[in-house]
């Protein structure tokens, strides 16, 4: 049990904690930092309260028993490599879809869904995710790892994929890319083996680069854009790991 008044668990504080099981933190604390808990191998749940604003590199990275996480809407930030080697996670518990598109996980093991592939939104299990209107960025690794998404709905106010935002959904069969949306990151669909329909609201002026801070690149084909299943081919296989834009 963590103390009320502690503000910040520090770097590295009970790392290697073997024998740790369960951890209580209090509303104090507003930052859980590197490798906190890194390699708590026997800690199976944590429930980060509401005044935790970020969660620094490694801070869970090895704890192999634990088999759910709740995130709330106060995060902002995950550090690389937070849940790292997690592989007997089975849930992650959130409250607000359009708080989780914001977070800025710092790769894809930053984001704990990346091994628990089961996402649960006020209790329950998201399969149709409907991306609320207002959002306007899909942040990258958002749903890296989300294997139990089905659908996906985006809203017009959105005009970025991140990178890897979709990664690995494998059970993702077709999305539509609104007009409003003019980039969308490396790896954003990779590994959606089964995404086989790509609907693009506007298939004109898309091109491709390798950097993410290029002003022009190779032109794609609107007219292979118009077709569902090339559309799909070129997202999660073609040019799966290239900046995609649109002017």
């Amino acid at each position: 049990v963590i103390p009320e008044g502690v503000t910040s668990i520090g770097s590295y504080a009970f790392s290697g904690c073997t024998s740790l099981t369960s951890v209580t933190i209090p509303d104090s604390v507003t930052n859980i930092g590197d490798g906190a808990f890194y390699y708590c191998t026997s800690l199976t749940s944590i429930v980060i309260p509401d005044s935790v604003t970020s969660i620094g590199y490694s801070a869970f990275s090895g704890c192999t028993s634990l088999t759910s996480v709740t995130i709330p809407d106060s995060v902002t930030s995950i550090g690389s490599y937070a849940f790292y080697g997690c592989r007997g996670l089975t849930s992650v518990y959130i409250t607000d879809i359009a708080k989780w598109c914001s977070i800025s996980f710092g790769d894809y093991s930053a984001n704990p869904l990346y091994y628990a592939h089961n996402l649960y939104l006020n209790g329950e299990l998201v399969t149709e995710l409907v991306i609320p209107e207002g959002v306007t960025s899909i942040g990258s690794y958002a749903f890296s790892g989300c294997t139990s998404l089905t659908s996906v709905t985006i809203p017009d106010s959105v005009t970025n994929i991140g990178d890897g935002a979709f990664y690995y959904c494998t059970s993702l069969t077709s999305v539509t890319i609104p007009d409003s949306v003019t980039s969308i990151g490396s790896y954003a669909f990779s590994n959606c083996i089964n995404l086989t329909s790509v609907t693009f609201e506007n298939t004109d002026g898309w091109w491709y680069a390798s950097s993410s801070s290029a002003t022009s690149g190779t032109s794609i084909s609107a007219t292979d854009l118009d077709d569902l299943a090339t559309a799909a081919t070129y997202l999660k296989t073609t040019y799966l790991n290239y900046y995609w834009k649109r002017t």
